[in-house]
């Protein structure tokens, strides 16, 4: 009956119905502040810059405070779906900066109040309803911006889902990745939601921090490329897009993450040419409404807390127009975790001061709010501060239009845009291009199902979902597993045979990595029931890797093998003497050493979406060539990280065998797959390149093209890579940089060619000045299928 009632209210609140609150609403322009007078705030045809002064001045310390902090939404903070009389008696009666994840169906919201959140239509009355509110009840009627997570796609249940960010960085497909941001912004627009936390810009260094799956890569350059076209895709729609995170974060001291989450080893000089490169390039080039501020340090220093980080490199330098929101829990870290704040107030002070606008945590907003007041009051926070700060947040708002049309207009358009039903060709392709092929011996791969009688699935991720379903994307999804994709496909053409053979982790993980521990009869029991099953099988199809309880937020590995008995599953399958395909599903490099000497072919599926087993059938057999290409390198070991790309000379190198200062045989070295590797099941040609120069001059453009020709017998996507090396610099140069890449398709016998520009930037380097310049002199171009694949060389110079 609660239900009912509240979906009835629901259902009147989003009505024409005229009440004395609707005089507000002017032709062209709504009176925020009820006072009968177009202000200027209130002038739609008025400079921004204006009305934002023109608000600030007729803004109380209440009000503008109630403007720098979050609301979370019902479910964490808010307790209510929709407003209330007692929302008088709040500390939001004076306006809230946003309301973060509301009604998105997250954990038990989808529970307790399904008929706000789906079908989308009553989402979006839902959020005009609160919307509403806001204008209508609060004295200056200041708008709401309502934010929410987009990473794996609009963060809402049965919205459009993507892979893991791993997976969405392995196309190396701008126009795929804008496309998937103009999908989760024509989501969010659909649902009333104006601001989306996403992407995800870390650069995922260390191979054994959990949020590897949550990165595009380890290369600052693809980063950024593909980060400039998921702002624009997003952006386009009319939704702010909020960077993640900012900054030095994703490389805490060995790896590890949760309880840590601080001091990261990162020079000066590494900082801006690797950490900071895909902010400034995405901050500079695709101009996102936001940026949210990391919780770890830099060189002993809170970023939160840092004047350098949000005001001087941001704003100054880079030129960030927008508002900068915490990290939840960055601002009490100032206090309890980093200690430089000796109080949880000074903490305030020193986070505000430094230039972040909006403070993030799943706490009441008062706790924010309250010491905001209290240190204008004792003069130790000066109001030309709060005003600076608040007068991003406005400006957000305004160029969002939250003043001149703060509703959704049609709401029954939301269940016509939004959901993955609208979308599968492009949840398919998306993942469909994620995939990357690690090794096929043989030509093992594609199957052929013609010649196939039987075939065995095993492994613990065969039939598992977790993985796909992501803190930060849709739930509440049906999702298609390895096992069930194979299934379908095969139909009833070929038998298929299922074993788990082993759970994903044994019961002493992750000691037993350490320690390891034999096998319990349980566990022998099921790897020989899957040998067993395989012995009248032609070909194995093993799902093995990490799921969602390995790998994630808060989730670092000490090792990166197969956890658990997985290793002992694969070996006694191999041992059958049946053919053994390997599906990898797992969200960080794997040091599958024994797997890439013994098992034919290697498919790298990474965190598959919704339709992961459609893509992962589909490729196996062959109705899709595989294309992706590796965005982290995969190490050999641990004790080789960090081993990643790219690297300043001589540091990945190996052991001299005979010398006077030294020499011998200690230990393994270089990549099990190096960055920007993957196969297919054609082969690529790579010929004619040319580099044409306009002139000399370090600020010319320089342009660069080479042919490529598909000389197999199957269509597919070859991945273009240009790399440059400076041949001699003022400081240690890397020992090539990624600086263009393009994925294209071709059939049998095409040839295409394939143009890239070097800008002046592009051959930039950090000299000892620490000035971004371009220095005179030789630079090498590269370009293959690898970052040590190099199939055509040629060289520039610059006076």
């Amino acid at each position: 009956m609660k239900r009912r009632l509240l979906f009835l209210t629901l259902a009147c609140l989003g009505t024409s119905v005229l009440t004395a609150k609707d005089t507000i609403y002017k032709k062209g322009w709504i009176d925020f502040n009820k006072n009968g007078v177009m202000d200027v705030y209130e002038d739609p045809n008025a400079p921004i810059e204006d009305r934002i002064k023109d608000l600030l001045k007729q803004m109380t310390l209440e009000e503008k405070t109630c403007q720098m902090a979050t609301l979370y939404g019902s479910g964490r903070v808010l307790k209510d779906s929709l407003p209330t009389p007692n929302w008088k008696n709040e500390i939001w009666k004076d306006g809230i900066a946003n309301i973060d994840e509301e009604l998105n169906g997250l954990g038990r919201g989808r529970r307790a109040y399904p008929e706000l959140i789906y079908p989308f239509s009553n989402h979006a009355k839902a959020i005009n309803t609160i919307q509403r509110w806001f204008i209508e009840e609060t004295r200056l009627g200041i708008p709401v911006d309502f934010s929410n997570e987009g990473i794996h796609g609009l963060n809402h249940t049965k919205a459009t889902p993507f892979p893991a960010p791993i997976n969405i960085g392995s196309t190396w497909n701008k126009q795929l990745v804008y496309q998937a941001g103009s999908i989760s912004g024509k989501e969010a627009k659909a649902l009333g939601y104006t601001n989306v936390y996403a992407p995800i810009l870390d650069v995922a260094r260390d191979p054994r921090w959990g949020r590897v799956l949550e990165c595009y890569g380890e290369e600052p350059y693809l980063v950024a490329e593909l980060g400039i076209q998921m702002v624009k895709g997003l952006q386009e729609q009319g939704v702010a897009s909020t960077l993640k995170h900012y900054a030095a974060y994703g490389v805490p001291k060995g790896g590890r993450d949760a309880a840590v989450r601080t001091d990261p080893h990162i020079s000066p000089r590494d900082l801006h040419s690797l950490f900071l490169y895909p902010f400034k390039r995405v901050i500079k080039e695709a101009h996102p409404k936001g940026v949210m501020s990391s919780y770890n340090d830099w060189d002993g220093v809170p970023v939160t807390a840092s004047h350098y980080f949000l005001t001087e490199l941001l704003r100054q330098q880079y030129g960030f127009k927008g508002y900068v929101v915490s990290d939840s829990e960055a601002v009490e870290y100032v206090q309890t975790k980093h200690r430089v704040a000796d109080t949880y107030e000074e903490a305030v002070r020193q986070v505000v001061e430094a230039g972040l606008n909006v403070r993030t945590h799943f706490t009441q907003p008062e706790d924010y709010i309250l010491p905001l007041r209290q240190l204008v009051k004792e003069g130790k926070l000066s109001m030309k501060v709060i005003d600076e700060r608040v007068a991003d947040v406005l400006r957000v708002k305004f160029e969002l239009g939250l003043f001149d049309n703060p509703y959704v207009n049609d709401i029954k358009a939301a269940d016509k845009t939004v959901g993955a039903d609208k979308h599968a060709d492009f949840v398919l392709e998306i993942q469909k291009q994620s995939l990357v092929l690690l090794k096929n011996d043989g030509d093992l791969l594609p199957l052929n199902k013609n010649e196939l009688k039987k075939v065995l699935i095993a492994g613990p991720l065969a039939k598992e979902t977790n993985y796909m379903i992501s803190r930060y994307g849709p739930q509440g999804l049906e999702n298609v597993t390895v096992y069930d994709g194979i299934k379908n496909y095969l139909g009833n053409q070929v038998e298929v045979a299922y074993a788990q053979g082993c759970k994903t982790k044994d019961a002493n993980w992750p000691d037993s990595e350490i320690v390891p521990t034999a096998l319990t009869a349980d566990e022998k029991q099921g790897i020989d029931e899957a040998v067993r099953l395989a012995a009248d099988c032609d070909v194995i199809i093993a799902a093995l890797g990490e799921d969602e309880s390995c790998t994630g937020e808060s989730k670092s590995r000490t090792d990166l093998n197969l956890p658990g008995r997985q290793q002992q599953l694969l070996e006694a399958l191999y041992a059958t003497g049946k053919p053994v395909v390997l599906v990898l599903i797992n969200g960080q490099p794997l040091t599958i050493n024994w797997a890439a000497r013994n098992i034919p072919s290697i498919l790298e599926a990474w965190f598959p979406n919704q339709l992961g087993g459609v893509a992962i059938a589909q490729t196996l057999f062959g109705d899709y060539n595989p294309g992706g290409r590796l965005t982290v390198t995969f190490p050999k070991t641990t004790g080789q990280i960090e081993f990643n790309f790219p690297f300043k000379p001589g540091s990945q190198d190996g052991q001299y065998f005979s010398g006077p200062n030294g020499s011998g045989n200690t230990r393994v070295n270089g990549a099990l797959y190096p960055f920007g590797f993957g196969l297919s099941y054609t082969t690529f040609d790579y010929s004619n390149l040319q580099i044409h120069q306009a002139t000399k001059h370090t600020q010319s453009p320089i342009t660069v093209s080479v042919d490529i020709t598909n000389t197999g017998k199957r269509a597919g996507d070859e991945v273009v890579q240009l790399y440059l090396r400076d041949v001699v610099a003022s400081v240690i140069p890397y020992d090539s940089q990624l600086r263009g890449f393009e994925r294209i398709h071709l059939q049998p016998g095409e040839k295409k060619t394939v143009t890239f520009t070097l800008t002046p930037e592009d051959l930039e380097i950090l000299d000892r000045h620490m000035e971004w310049t371009v220095e005179p002199g030789k630079f090498e171009v590269l370009v293959g299928a690898s970052s040590e694949d190099i199939r055509s060389k040629g060289e520039f110079s610059v006076e």
